[in-house]
């Protein structure tokens, strides 16, 4: 295979969240996809399997421990280095979890820009139990909690539990039981833990626990910053149509910006967007980038 490595949702390989990308993987099989993921080892590589032309695609995404439904940041990565390749243009992605659109441009500085849109997203609430169970593997109390934004599991592609901290230093001092946190997250199928601080009206930091995915933390979460456009909309945080910026990957010294775009309608997709880049094979071979 041709494997592509991309920082998502950053200009600077340094930064942004690293993803393996596999413009045509036609004729592999799970286990050749599962091991190519765990060689490369960012927190997912997304496999793409030409579907009959016109920029129609079936893709898999797979972390160096298993196969998730969906993953933003790998979508974000492909279709630029697609659009690298054979120009900008819209992409149809056929995803586990369902069809999803990727548009490209090419910014006046010169940054391939993408935005994907979602499948429709849902909100559920968090069970009181699973709640305290996900608190006691953060390390965290309810008095860390922000009254104003209250915990709910949203979705769209995948489930995260989404848990708002009342301050930056709550979620900059990110500490948890890894073992515990997995093995909650395996029992309710969740594929990120969406930890947030609203900074103002518009502008939130967050954090993304992936113990499942074999890795610590994300430092860019597409798959859940589409789920929390959801949330917010659904809850009535925001009034769409809105743009959210979600920033992330700074605790790590890997700073991520996503662009949220929120429209009115409670079934209809949420767009992220974010820039990328290809990482340089030094940075390869040194390690530099993995996650």
């Amino acid at each position: 295979m041709d494997i592509l490595r991309y920082a998502a949702f950053t200009a600077d390989p340094a930064g942004g969240n690293p993803a393996g990308v596999v413009l045509d993987a036609a004729g592999a099989g799970d286990a050749e996809m599962q091991q190519v993921a765990a060689e490369v080892g960012y927190s997912e590589t997304a496999f793409l399997v030409p579907a009959g032309g016109g920029g129609r695609f079936t893709v898999r995404y797979f972390s160096p421990k298993a196969e998730v439904p969906f993953c933003g940041h790998a979508t974000i990565a492909s279709a630029v280095a697609y659009a690298q390749r054979h120009g900008p243009g819209v992409l149809h992605l056929d995803t586990r979890a369902g069809l999803v659109e990727v548009a490209t441009s090419v910014q006046a500085d010169g940054a391939t820009t993408a935005t994907l849109t979602s499948v429709a997203p849902r909100t559920v609430p968090l069970a009181a139990d699973d709640l305290a169970a996900l608190l006691a593997a953060l390390r965290w109390s309810p008095d860390d909690l922000d009254a104003t934004l209250p915990p709910r599991v949203a979705y769209a592609g995948a489930w995260h539990p989404i848990v708002a901290a009342a301050t930056r230093q709550r979620l900059a001092d990110l500490d948890y039981d890894m073992a515990a946190l997995s093995a909650l997250m395996a029992e309710r199928d969740w594929t990120t833990i969406d930890l947030v601080h609203r900074e103002s009206p518009l502008v939130f930091h967050a954090r993304n626990p992936f113990p499942p995915g074999g890795v610590v933390e994300d430092a860019a979460t597409g798959a859940a910053a589409a789920a929390f456009g959801g949330y917010l909309r659904e809850l009535g945080v925001v009034r769409p149509p809105a743009t959210v910026t979600v920033r992330q990957g700074e605790d790590m010294g890997r700073p991520s910006l996503l662009t949220v775009g929120i429209p009115a309608g409670d079934g209809a997709g949420i767009a992220v967007t974010g820039t990328a880049v290809p990482i340089p094979a030094d940075d390869v071979r040194s390690g530099a980038a993995r996650s």
